[in-house]
């Protein structure tokens, strides 16, 4: 039986409103994130990710008060991200209810922090978020929310990351997010081909067919999306019908 594909809606969190941005600027207000989160949840989510794209270590409490409140309201499972640097810090968010943590910039800073997450709660618990655009002929790895080049090369740092206990890629095509031209296919293929893990495709979702491709020819496990969906452009009941009906194996 081949495992169903996910469908992920993302919710970007900035002072506790859902925001949207493209090429990762022009960022704006969506909406309360429990209230997305739940009415995807009933719409047939299969996960849910929750990234704090403006962490720090003063917010830290007011996102683990919302993740508090997600949990309470939310039935399916869901991921947090955004500045976790510690053991400590996802101690407090998988306290308050989350399911898998996101990490980035910290473990590219630190590899070893992907170890202790692993050893401490498993690898199912880590999700390795990369951040990457396609630079000098080369996809290279990016920090700060996309503001940093690294010399990085993505294909190595995910297989590494596997390697240290990640248990699962989260890849965001910056050149593709928020254009809504289609899914980087070719990187996210050479990438679920070079790892053991699933793999979540993340930046520029525009249409259902995307979602075909993706899974299809990009070999995701899942797909991530935000505007389609805050926005309205897709129903997730309908998505997940297109889907069926192409022959892409997915939770109705």
């Amino acid at each position: 039986m081949p495992l169903t594909k996910r469908i992920i809606p993302c919710l970007d969190i900035k002072d506790g409103q859902t925001v949207k941005g493209i090429n990762f600027v022009n960022i704006q207000a969506v909406g309360d994130p429990v209230e997305l989160g739940s009415r995807y949840a009933r719409m047939g989510a299969d996960e849910l990710v929750f990234l704090d794209i403006t962490a720090t270590h003063e917010k830290r409490k007011t996102f683990a008060d919302l993740v508090t409140r997600i949990a309470r309201h939310i039935n399916i499972p869901f991921t947090v991200g955004g500045g976790i640097s510690s053991v400590d810090d996802v101690s407090v968010l998988l306290n308050a209810g989350a399911d898998k943590i996101s990490v980035n910039s910290a473990a590219v800073r630190n590899p070893q922090l992907i170890n202790d997450l692993a050893n401490q709660f498993g690898s199912q618990c880590v999700v390795l978020a990369v951040d990457t655009k396609f630079v000098n002929g080369e996809w290279m790895v990016f920090l700060n929310g996309g503001r940093i080049l690294t010399e990085v090369k993505t294909y190595e740092w995910v297989k590494r990351a596997v390697d240290l206990g990640a248990g699962e890629i989260l890849l965001t095509s910056m050149d593709h997010d928020g254009t809504k031209a289609g899914f980087a296919v070719e990187l996210t293929r050479m990438v679920s081909e070079s790892v053991s893990v699933p793999v979540i495709a993340s930046g520029g979702a525009g249409n259902m067919e995307h979602f075909v491709d993706i899974f299809e020819q990009g070999k995701a496990d899942a797909a991530l999306a935000a505007s389609l969906f805050h926005y309205g452009e897709i129903e997730l009941s309908d998505l997940k019908g297109y889907l069926k009906n192409k022959g892409v194996e997915v939770r109705l």
